[in-house]
Parts: C-alpha cells; sequence; structure tokens
C-alpha cells in the first residue's frame, strides 16, 4: 500500500473485470420463476428500446414547480420572456395545483408555503388574475400559512427582484466570503457544492440589490398589507441561533460602509468564480439553479444577453425543457444520463443480458467518454490526489461525484468490453480518486471530503434545505461494495467504511438514505455492501436488517416508503408500494441470502403483478432525495431498473466479488451461527 499526498489511505488496484461473476444459484420454483422471467424479458426489452443511439439512459428527473417558476420570473427579470414558453410553464404549473389551491412538493404531500407562493406569482405574469377561482383559493391558503412573510429567503429574494419585498428585511450575503481562506469559518467551500455555486452569485445579487418594476402588486398575498414583514423576536443571544442572527445584523451594518474598492474586488472574484465553473454547455454543475443565479449576477456586472457566457447559460436552460403531449412545458432541476445508464447497465447485466451485448458494450463506451480527469473543487480539500470520476449529468467537469463513480466502476465490471486495457486505465484512476476522496471518520459524502462544518446550516440565509455534504451511508455503501468487487474487502479504507456502517445502523435494523427516500433506500445500499465485503448472512447486522424489512412489507407484497419518514418516524418504512422500494426491499433481502422466503416471493409476485403488458412500471410517487424532506425527486427511470436488478438477481442469483466463495442456497443460519 502507497500512501498519498493527501493523508489518504493507499491506492486501491483494481482486478480484472473476471472479478464479477453470477452464483450458480438453484432454480427458484417453476411457477413463480417462469413468472419473474417473463417479467424479467419485457423490462430488459422496455428498457433496450429506450436505450439512445449514443449509449446512454435517461428518464425525465420530475421536482417541484419551483423551477417553472423561477424559469419564468427569471425570464422576466432579463426581458427574455416568449409567449409560447410562459403559456407551456403556466399550463404545467396549473396542472400541479392540488383542490385545496397549493402546490406541493411532492406527489401527495401536503402543500408547500414557498412552492405556493412562487407558482402564484408565476401564474400572474403568465396573465392568471387573482380573482380566478384557483388564483383565490391559493393566495387564501398563504395568507392563512403566514404570507409571504413565512415563505423561504429563497422565494422572498426572487420577489425582491421586482419589488415585492425589501431587501432590507433579507438575510446578507456579502460578497466578500470569496475571499476567506479555505480553513476560515463559513469559507465558500464550507458549503455543499450545490450550495456553492448558489451562494457564490447570489452574494453579488444581494450586494446590488436590484429591483425591476413590478407589473402588478402581490398585497394579497401579505397577512396584513400594511406590515407585511412583522417583527419577530430575535433568540437568545447566548443560543446557536441568536448568534447567527446578530451575526446578519452586523453584515447588514456592514454593508453601509463597506469599502468600495474591497466591495468591487469581491464581485470581480466573484465573477471569474462563476465564469470560470460553467460547462461546455453553459450551464453550471449541471443543475438548474445555480444557472439562474448566474445569469442574474453576471447580468448585472454588466454582461448583456449576447455575451457568450449568456447566450450559452440561457441556451442550456432551455435543455432542462420536457415539452408533454398536452403543450405543458415542465423544467428538469438537473438531468441524470450518467447515473441513469451505468444503473440500466447493472440492470440488464443482472437480468442475464449478455456482457458483451451491443447495448452493454455501446453504454461502458459512452460512460468512458464521460470520465472526468481534471481537478475540480473538490481538489480545495484533497490537493495531491489525482482525478478520475464521473458526475451524474452531461456536462458537470467540476463536480464528479463519488456515488455514480462508484456505480460505473460496478457496471463496467458487468461489460465485456473489447478494449479492456481502456476499462482498466478508467477503473484503476476512478478507484485510486474514490479511495482518496474518503473523510476522516472512515465514510463518503457525496462530492467532497469531510464537508461537515456545523456553521452553514445556522445562518439565517440558509433555509432552503441541507447546505453541506456530509458522509452517508448510501454513498459509503456504495463504495464499500466497490471495493468488495475488486477484491480489496480487506484494504484499511473498506474496513473503516464497514465499521462506520455498522455503527449507523438505526436501532430498527434499517440505514438512513439520504439520496433515496429513506430507510428503504439506505437499506438497500448497505446490505449488498456488506455482502460484498464478506459478512455472512448470519452477521447479526444483516439479520436485524431482514428483520425489519419483513416487519414493513405491506399486505399488497411490496413495501415503500412515504417521504414524511425524514421528519416523523412512524413513517419509516411506511408508505404506499412503488416499483422502485419494493426492488430496493428485494435486493436487500436477496442480497441477504434470503431468496426463497417468504417475504422474498410476495414482493417478486408484486412485482409480476403490477408490471404493464409493454415492460413498464407506473410509479407517481417520489422516491428520490434532494435534500432530505426539503427537495424530492422522481426519477422516471427508477421504476424500470431497480425492478429489473431485483428480478434479475432473484433468477440469476447475485453477483459474487471475487475471492469469496459463493453463498449457499436458500435462508442462512441463525444469527450466531457460521
Amino acid at each position: 500500500m502507497t500512501a498519498t499526498t493527501d493523508g489518504s489511505a493507499g491506492a486501491v488496484e483494481p482486478r480484472a473485470a473476471e472479478a464479477v461473476r453470477t452464483t450458480d444459484a438453484p432454480p427458484a420454483p417453476g411457477e413463480d420463476r417462469e413468472a419473474a422471467a417473463r417479467a424479467a424479458q419485457r423490462a430488459t426489452d422496455h428498457l433496450l428500446a429506450r436505450q439512445d443511439a449514443a449509449g446512454w439512459w435517461k428518464g425525465d428527473l420530475e421536482t417541484n414547480v419551483t423551477m417553472d417558476a423561477e424559469d419564468l420570473m427569471l425570464r422576466q427579470f432579463l426581458g427574455v420572456g416568449d409567449e409560447k414558453t410562459t403559456r407551456a410553464a403556466a399550463l404545467y404549473i396549473r396542472g400541479e395545483q392540488r383542490e385545496d389551491g397549493t402546490w406541493a412538493t411532492f406527489y401527495g404531500g401536503p402543500g408547500e408555503l414557498s412552492a405556493t407562493v412562487e407558482a402564484y406569482v408565476a401564474l400572474r405574469l403568465a396573465g392568471d388574475r387573482p380573482e380566478d377561482p384557483h388564483m383565490a383559493r391559493a393566495a387564501a391558503w398563504i395568507r392563512a400559512h403566514g404570507g409571504i412573510a413565512g415563505a423561504r429567503v429563497f422565494t422572498r429574494i426572487w420577489l425582491a427582484l421586482f419589488g415585492w419585498w425589501k431587501w432590507d428585511d433579507l438575510p446578507v450575503v456579502p460578497p466578500e466570503m470569496v475571499f476567506l481562506p479555505s480553513w476560515f469559518p463559513l469559507n465558500i467551500y464550507d458549503f455543499g457544492c450545490w450550495a456553492r455555486q448558489t451562494i457564490v452569485p447570489l452574494s453579488v445579487v444581494s450586494a446590488l440589490r436590484p429591483v425591476r418594476p413590478a407589473p402588478f402588486p402581490l398585497t394579497e398575498l401579505h397577512t396584513d398589507p400594511d406590515r407585511p414583514c412583522p417583527a419577530r423576536p430575535p433568540a437568545p443571544a447566548a443560543s446557536w441561533d441568536g448568534v447567527f442572527q446578530r451575526l446578519d445584523k452586523a453584515l447588514h451594518l456592514y454593508r453601509r460602509v463597506a469599502p468600495r474598492r474591497l466591495r468591487k474586488a469581491a464581485m470581480n472574484a466573484a465573477a471569474r468564480w462563476i465564469v470560470e465553473r460553467q460547462e461546455n454547455d453553459g450551464c453550471w454543475g449541471g443543475i438548474q439553479p445555480p444557472a439562474v443565479y448566474s445569469l442574474i449576477a453576471l447580468h448585472l456586472l454588466g454582461h448583456d444577453l449576447r455575451h457568450p457566457v449568456m447566450r450559452a447559460g440561457l441556451e442550456s436552460l432551455d435543455r432542462f425543457a420536457i415539452w408533454r403531449e398536452d403543450g405543458s412545458r415542465m423544467i428538469e432541476a438537473c438531468q441524470s444520463p450518467v447515473w441513469d445508464t451505468c444503473l440500466a447497465t447493472i440492470a440488464l447485466a443482472d437480468a442475464g443480458l449478455a456482457p458483451d451485448h451491443p447495448a452493454l458494450v455501446k453504454a461502458a463506451d459512452w460512460m468512458l467518454d464521460e470520465e472526468i480527469v481534471k481537478k475540480g473543487d473538490w481538489a480545495v480539500r484533497r490537493p495531491g490526489l489525482a482525478p478520475g470520476g464521473w458526475a451524474f449529468e452531461f456536462h458537470n467537469d467540476t463536480y464528479p461525484d463519488i456515488d455514480d463513480t462508484a456505480e460505473v466502476i460496478l457496471a463496467l465490471r458487468r461489460v465485456r468490453h473489447p478494449d479492456p486495457a481502456r476499462v482498466e486505465a478508467a477503473v484503476r484512476r476512478a478507484a485510486r480518486w474514490t479511495v482518496g476522496m474518503q473523510s476522516r471518520n472512515g465514510a463518503w459524502g457525496a462530492f467532497d471530503a469531510d464537508n461537515t462544518s456545523p456553521f452553514p446550516n445556522r445562518l439565517p440565509f440558509c433555509d432552503f434545505g441541507e447546505v453541506i455534504d456530509p458522509p452517508s451511508a448510501d454513498v459509503t455503501a456504495h463504495v464499500v461494495e466497490v471495493l468488495g468487487y475488486e477484491g480489496k474487502a480487506e484494504h484499511p479504507s473498506a474496513r473503516r467504511g464497514i465499521d462506520w456502517l455498522l455503527a449507523e445502523q438505526d436501532a430498527d435494523g434499517g440505514w438512513f438514505g439520504r439520496w433515496g427516500v429513506n430507510y428503504l433506500y439506505g437499506t438497500a445500499s448497505v446490505v449488498p455492501a456488506l455482502s460484498a465485503a464478506g459478512l455472512p448472512g448470519t452477521h447479526p447486522a444483516l439479520r436485524r436488517a431482514v428483520a425489519w424489512l419483513e416487519s414493513v412489507q405491506n399486505e399488497d407484497g411490496g413495501w415503500g416508503e412515504d417521504l414524511r419518514s425524514y421528519r416523523e418516524r412512524e413513517w419509516i418504512g411506511r408508505g404506499a408500494s412503488t416499483a422502485s422500494q419494493t426492488a430496493w426491499a428485494l435486493i436487500s433481502l436477496l442480497a441477504a441470502g434470503e431468496r426463497d422466503g417468504e417475504a422474498v416471493r410476495r414482493g417478486i409476485a408484486w412485482l409480476v403483478a403490477t408490471q404493464h403488458e409493454d415492460g413498464s412500471w407506473d410509479e407517481p410517487y417520489f422516491t428520490g432525495t434532494g435534500f432530505p424532506w426539503d427537495f424530492s425527486i422522481n426519477y422516471h427511470l427508477y421504476r424500470q431498473v431497480f425492478p429489473l436488478t431485483a428480478l434479475g438477481r432473484y433468477l440469476h442469483g447475485e453477483p459474487v466479488p471475487a475471492g469469496l466463495p459463493a453463498p449457499a442456497a436458500g435462508r442462512p443460519a441463525p444469527a450466531g451461527e457460521g
């Protein structure tokens, strides 16, 4: 083992492609197996038909109407709106309104104040009248729940751009923070990459405080139009909230006396930082929120709409639009081709598609072309680490992530590629980078190492969701799974990761899901990883996971977990059965050796019974997570790839890491034996 310059554990030299094989498991019972095999074949055909000619897969990425509302407000602010876009966006926003007049942030969820305010304003911009019944219902609900004053800071920033809210009544984000060194508290690299990309341009907007003429008033959204921002008592001075409230007051005072030359230098430095991180397709980080704020900031600093940076940025936003058959237009918060492609490759391979099938080879070629071999923001914390990895989106060279990189490695290992040396080189680089991104506690975050400062989340400005990137069980598990498949389960990095995962298990037996909903996703990530690392099905942690999964199986045989589980423990493992979450539970149980168990039989039967003739499944529920509770995602390909993976592993057995014996068929011995 060699030491790296950043102090991480040594490099991991990957095994050859033959490191992954499939167990010679006995066949499932006749009728069950035949039904599962038919379902798997239909799902395989459906997925193959959806592959792009270039080799990738991408399902729609559905979030909530704030994406669409903010897109319209951006166009209004920049003066680039057009009737067709406005009409189509309004049609989509109207179609998402609930009976009570509100908009939710996930399917079946409760009305959400900020989303409802933004949707209402967008429809007003599109020409809907306050007296229209759907608008009157929305306004009444908004007033009953605190009015604009109760909305999140981001919502009120959008309203401040048009004079509907006072800049003085918003938290201050000084652009001078761009000068703070990386060791100083609250420097920009203390924030998760998504928050960092948003805060830097917003610091410019906050400093310049632009106001465009409002085309109409919004007095109907205030609880008291004469006092739109009622005073709130400050938190105790000795509390963290009190400290940061008083810091914000100090920053308001500083804004009045900030040296002009320093402020101008800070805004210019922020502009350079923004432009340097614009991707080849014109976007920023491959996600919509930083793009809209970056365009506003650069425009305020003098970039006209014909400037190449602005033109490319606006064009990139159009590529986030999904035009539907009814003429409506939905904006994706980001796009997920790398993630979807590696998951689809794994699903098809585990379902029995030949490893040299042209579709898999084409997918591998595309993934190899997407490898990122230049340094990004992650190098601030790991300056001596060589690059090598993958991002989530089509274009995002600045922010590769550990999760995608791990899953791409697992996908590439399932393909018999005609140029194995090319695959080996890419996997070697990626494995070395992934290990080097391990945090001090032995686990892995998504984008950065040791992004765990307690301060960013306490800023009054940061009320929009998670703003740091601490290690999570699901990402850590995917890395441990890779190390297991590469024959490195005894590597010090793997052992530290395993120890961390075992310590993170919930008392009920599951694991928290940071990037998927919720304990079903976390458990589906961890159990296969621990199995790949060599833990037997008899291990107490796996037996607790199995018992918990069996205890939360729905009467119909499926599994589901509502997003409210992020806030209320009684929802953990509870919710309407969904295709992706049923598959996650099955993947967990199969990895723990429960292939012949009754829970698996019933879960497989549910997948078979709910599949459509074309091989697809329906899934209106949101099972992906951006920020726990605050930002939820419906990945439209999850309903295809995870059920196929579960069916494939049920039919063909578990993929087994090199050097580990194939597990015995059937239920493992009771805990404590073996």
